[in-house]
């Protein structure tokens, strides 16, 4: 596969107001391929924010390279290389700078000099794949947090990415618009073969990688499979994290004496366990 992105030895360290420095990223090596869905996963100030800012050249490596599509991000190449990715953040009321949905999702565009006819067409694809081509006209504030997300999307999705970088995006939505989002990325990567770089809290989303970078103290302490990093168990714990409900539900049930045929990392999975095996009699 054809590496899209990566790090080769990249260190951070920022200064506090008292003038103390603290390494937020240590020697971290990855490499990224065309089309991988990637998690990275950590507790509160592993570092995996951080990292997310160096892959977009929002800070810059103290030590080590960060290369976008084999090219090093610099200062010179910052602005071609980020005209290819796309990124949504936690928070879309702090990208929105538009005054409609239309206009928020053109700004970028518009920045980057696209043609007005080219620029009307890929806003309205943009809004039509994310579902959200009757709100052009509205007011992004006015909208639901699902709504929010999906017009951010849409704005990342307008400059034709070939990376989609998500940091921690689905963390302030309800579970209904969690599920709308994750829905949406899902749809998206199978129809374009878009890379998704996931920085994320949610086990349920993590399930939906193909490899799995667990961080800790601004180092990567695991990466693997989904199914294999929650098989460590006990050992994701000790690095801040917690197990999928469904698999931890599958642990107790097999303690207390209910025969399982494995464990289970969806509740979907689970149920159908449940029902087919315990219950369908």
């Amino acid at each position: 596969m054809r590496e899209v992105l990566s790090l080769d030895g990249v260190s951070f360290a920022y200064e506090t107001d008292e003038n103390v420095f603290v390494q937020a990223v240590q020697n971290v090596s990855l490499t990224v391929h065309d089309g991988e869905w990637i998690s990275i996963v950590g507790h509160n100030g592993s570092g995996k924010s951080t990292l997310a800012k160096l892959m977009i050249g929002l800070l810059f490596p103290s030590e080590g390279v960060v290369n976008v599509f084999l090219e090093q991000l610099t200062d010179e190449t910052l602005w071609e290389i980020r005209s290819k990715l796309g990124v949504v953040f936690q928070n879309p009321d702090n990208q929105f700078v538009g005054a409609t949905v239309q206009d928020d999702v053109a700004f970028a565009l518009e920045n980057n000099g696209i043609p007005y006819d080219e620029m009307q067409r890929r806003v309205s694809e943009a809004l039509s794949d994310v579902g959200m081509a009757d709100y052009g006209s509205h007011e992004p504030h006015h909208l639901s947090g699902g709504q929010k997300q999906r017009v951010a999307i849409a704005g990342a999705l307008a400059m034709n990415p070939r990376i989609l970088i998500l940091d921690e995006a689905t963390s302030m939505l309800d579970p209904q618009g969690r599920s709308e989002v994750i829905e949406l990325i899902t749809s998206l990567r199978q129809t374009t073969g878009l890379t998704v770089i996931s920085i994320t809290h949610d086990l349920e989303e993590v399930l939906l990688a193909d490899r799995v970078f667990v961080m800790n103290n601004g180092s990567v302490a695991a990466t693997g499979t989904p199914t294999s990093i929650f098989e460590q168990g006990t050992k994701l714990q000790e690095h801040g994290l917690d197990l999928p409900f469904a698999l931890r539900l599958s642990q107790l049930l097999r303690s207390a004496g209910l025969p399982l045929i494995g464990d289970y990392m969806s509740e979907r999975e689970l149920v159908n366990e449940l029902w087919t095996s315990h219950f369908s009699e």
